[in-house]
């Protein structure tokens, strides 16, 4: 029983592995690849190469459970882009991509409020 339950929530950290390298190679495909080399990181396509690796083989270790090694070379890879990589292009963008961030009374240095 307690070997039952210890493969079960395996299972559901390898679940959450593979939508954590799924988001992160979504959100790196959506990045303009200019924010790339003005956040002077590497490449937009050296991202998603090994990215897409990463999520690969969170994906087959689902099944197969024997890529611990390489599985943890793509976690750490996957927590690089997140933690480094992704708010150095939100911050090249000016948001998170998906639509602008502010008011439409922001100008360039701010908030304008018509002088009050």
């Amino acid at each position: 029983m307690l070997i039952a339950g210890f493969s079960w929530v395996m299972f559901l950290l390898s679940l959450a592995l593979v939508v954590f390298s799924g988001f992160a190679l979504i959100d790196a495909a959506i990045r303009r690849e200019d924010a790339y080399r003005a956040a002077d990181k590497r490449t937009k396509p050296f991202w998603l190469v090994v990215l897409g690796l990463s999520f690969l083989v969170n994906v087959m270790n689902v099944t197969l459970a024997s890529m611990w090694f390489l599985l943890i070379i793509g976690l750490i890879a996957t927590i690089v882009y997140m933690v480094d990589v992704r708010p150095a292009l939100r911050g090249m963008s000016g948001g998170t991509g998906w639509g602008r961030r502010g008011s439409s009374s922001d100008g360039p240095y701010g908030p304008w409020n018509g002088g009050r």
